[in-house]
């Protein structure tokens, strides 16, 4: 899902995100938090999946990427207030399943990186399960920003190690 199909609380608002063009996204975008108090992105969706086990991640990136000269470079000038306070990651399917984690958001900057959410199992074919995920940071004593938020993804578990590798 892309940046685009989120739900992000205050993206209409250019003081606080934009969507900025990137040749690193699938999307050709992503959605950049410039600054803001309460950072909320939500995801869900309704699907009939085969029966197995799923993870879902965001990706994102610490720090702004473009081209200069073709080559690539990340501004990190704006990225802050992620290490104060963990990042909340949650999961819940319409079936009762739950997930819930915190992490804080450590990069390493300038890299894009898999945030793993949650997993989930389906085991009834052929049934629609609704699948709803969030990643917060609401404490709302500091700012935070310079957060790219590229899309969120939902694979078979047994690809989970290789969107994971580069985490940590």
């Amino acid at each position: 899902m892309s940046s685009r199909s989120l739900k992000i609380t205050g993206i209409h608002d250019r003081r606080y995100w934009n969507y900025i063009p990137t040749e690193e996204s699938r999307f050709k975008n992503v959605a950049y938090l410039q600054q803001m108090w309460w950072v909320e992105v939500v995801g869900e969706l309704e699907f009939e999946f085969p029966v197995g086990s799923y993870s879902i991640f965001f990706r994102l990136q610490l720090g702004q990427a473009h081209k200069i000269l073709g080559r690539r470079v990340c501004n990190v000038d704006r990225v802050h207030g992620w290490n104060i306070k963990p990042v909340r990651f949650q999961l819940s399917t319409s079936d009762g399943q739950h997930s819930f984690s915190e992490l804080y958001l450590r990069g390493p900057e300038e890299e894009w990186v898999h945030y793993h959410v949650g997993d989930f199992v389906v085991e009834k074919p052929n049934e629609p399960i609704k699948v709803k995920f969030s990643l917060a940071q609401i404490d709302c004593t500091h700012t935070k920003g310079g957060l790219c938020l590229d899309y969120a993804i939902i694979s078979p578990i047994q690809f989970r190690e290789r969107l994971s590798h580069n985490f940590n």
